[in-house]
C-alpha cells in the first residue's frame, strides 16, 4: 500500500544524523550519471513545474520530487513520490516541502564531516535564517562544535537565530561583521546572499585549514563568495560538478578571473566513494559548493518514509496505484 506523508508527519521523524547516513550512502552508489538526469522545467502562463527525478543505487527505489509554482499567488508546492525499482510499485508519496529545506543542510553536514579538521569546530555563520538554522543544526548532529559566531545585517535577525537554536546548547554569539564571525573560524557556512549579489565571504578573511560551505550561488547572476576564495581553495567538493563549475555565479566570476578550477574540483560521490582525496592537512583551505539534487531529496525521502513505516506514522493512499504489464 502506498504510504503518504504530510510535512507534519516528515518533521516528526526526521533525524539529521540518521539523514547524513543516508546521504553518504547514496553518495557512495551514485555511479553512472544516467542515474539522475538534468532537471526539467516546464512554463505555464504565470506558472512553472520543476522536476528533479533519479534512480538511486542504494535504496531499490526511484522516484522524483516535483515543484509546481503559482507566480501570480506566490504560492509554491512539492511532491516527492518514490517507487520500488524492481515491481514499480508506488510505495510512498511525501509533502517535500519540509525535505527541501533539510536535505542541502545534511548534505552540507556530510561534506563538513569529510572534509573539515579534526576535533571541535569553531563555526562562523553568515546568514540567520532557515537555511543558516539548519545547517548549524545539521553540523551539530555530526560534529562537536566548540563555539559559534554568527552575522547576518540586522541585529534583531542575529538575537532571533541565537533565540531558536538555545536548545542545541551551544555557545553562540553575533557579531557586528562578516569579518569578524569568520575570523579564526574553521567552518565557514555561507547561507545568506546579499541583495546586490555582492560577495558575503571574502577569501582574505579565511584562517590556514578553514573549510567553507557555499549553498547560495546555484544560478550564474547570483554570488556568494568572492573568486579569492575559491583561489585559496586548495580543494573544491560540488554536489553536481558541471552545475556548479558551469551554471554558478561564483564559478563563473573566477573563471573570469584566470582561477582554473577544474584542475581542482572534484564531486561529493568521488569524495564519499574514496574515488578522490579529501583534506591533506590541517593548513589547506577546502571549499564544498552546493546546488542541491535530486539525489538528495530521494536520500532524504526515503530515509523519512522508512522510519515513518517503524513508527506508525502516515496514511495509507485509499486506491492502488497498480503496475500494469508491458
Amino acid at each position: 500500500m502506498t504510504l503518504l506523508l504530510d510535512d507534519a508527519a516528515v518533521r516528526e521523524v526526521f533525524s539529521w544524523s540518521a539523514a547524513a547516513s543516508s546521504l553518504r550512502a547514496a553518495y557512495a552508489a551514485e555511479g553512472e550519471p544516467a542515474r539522475f538526469p538534468a532537471r526539467g522545467m516546464a512554463r505555464g502562463n504565470q506558472a512553472w513545474l520543476r522536476t528533479l527525478s533519479g534512480a538511486p543505487g542504494d535504496t531499490g527505489l526511484m522516484g522524483l520530487k516535483s515543484i509546481a509554482a503559482a507566480l501570480s499567488s506566490r504560492r509554491v508546492s512539492y511532491l516527492i513520490s518514490l517507487f520500488d525499482q524492481s515491481t514499480a510499485e508506488l510505495v510512498a508519496l511525501l509533502d517535500g516541502h519540509s525535505i527541501t529545506g533539510y536535505r542541502t543542510a545534511a548534505t552540507s553536514a556530510l561534506a563538513t564531516d569529510l572534509l573539515a579538521t579534526s576535533g571541535a569546530l569553531s563555526v562562523a555563520v553568515i546568514g540567520s535564517g532557515f537555511e543558516a538554522q539548519n545547517h548549524l543544526r545539521a553540523v551539530a548532529a555530526v560534529r562537536a562544535v566548540d563555539e559559534v559566531r554568527v552575522f547576518s545585517p540586522r541585529p534583531e535577525s542575529r538575537a532571533r537565530f541565537i533565540s531558536e537554536l538555545t536548545d542545541l546548547g551551544l555557545a553562540i554569539s553575533a557579531e557586528d561583521s562578516a569579518a569578524a564571525a569568520v575570523r579564526d573560524a574553521n567552518l565557514v557556512i555561507c547561507a545568506a546572499r546579499s541583495y546586490d549579489e555582492t560577495p558575503t565571504l571574502l577569501g582574505e578573511w579565511l584562517a590556514p585549514g578553514a573549510t567553507v560551505v557555499s549553498i547560495g550561488s546555484t544560478l550564474p547572476e547570483q554570488r556568494e563568495v568572492d573568486p579569492e576564495t575559491m583561489r585559496r581553495a586548495d580543494l573544491i567538493v560540488a554536489d553536481e560538478l558541471r552545475e556548479v563549475l558551469d551554471e554558478t555565479g561564483d564559478a563563473l566570476a573566477a573563471r573570469r578571473d584566470g582561477i582554473d578550477l577544474d584542475s581542482k574540483t572534484v564531486s561529493l560521490s568521488d569524495l564519499v566513494s574514496g574515488r578522490a582525496p579529501g583534506r591533506q592537512d590541517d593548513l589547506q583551505v577546502l571549499l564544498y559548493k552546493s546546488v542541491g539534487g535530486a539525489i538528495q531529496d530521494l536520500a532524504v525521502a526515503a530515509m523519512c518514509v522508512g522510519r515513518a513505516r517503524e513508527a506508525g506514522l502516515g496514511a495509507l493512499l485509499p486506491i492502488d496505484i497498480t503496475p500494469v504489464a508491458k
